[in-house]
């Protein structure tokens, strides 16, 4: 598994130069990734930062998408493929 430094390293100037930038905080993810959905129409409703994880002493919480019916999950697939295709991430 990467280090947050190792990944801020690598996506840390191709993020600023589009944008965005890697995560500090589990809570800061969780909204940046709200956003980049809702801007493609995908909303989650389950999406929020998993408790037991933020509790422990690992300074990594993990983000819990949750879960969504065919129609969202499908809109999701949708914008992925946009992005591949697009030669994004």
């Amino acid at each position: 598994m990467e280090r947050m430094e190792d990944m801020e390293g690598m996506e840390g100037a191709k993020g600023a130069a589009e944008g965005w930038r890697v995560a500090r905080t589990a809570e800061e993810a969780v909204g940046q990734l709200r956003s980049a959905l809702r801007d493609v129409g995908v909303i989650l409703p389950g999406l929020w930062v998993d408790p037991v994880s933020a509790a422990q002493e690992e300074p990594y919480a993990l983000v819990d998408l949750g879960r969504c019916n065919l129609q969202v999950a499908s809109r999701l697939a949708a914008a992925l493929r946009g992005v591949a295709r697009d030669g994004g991430a």
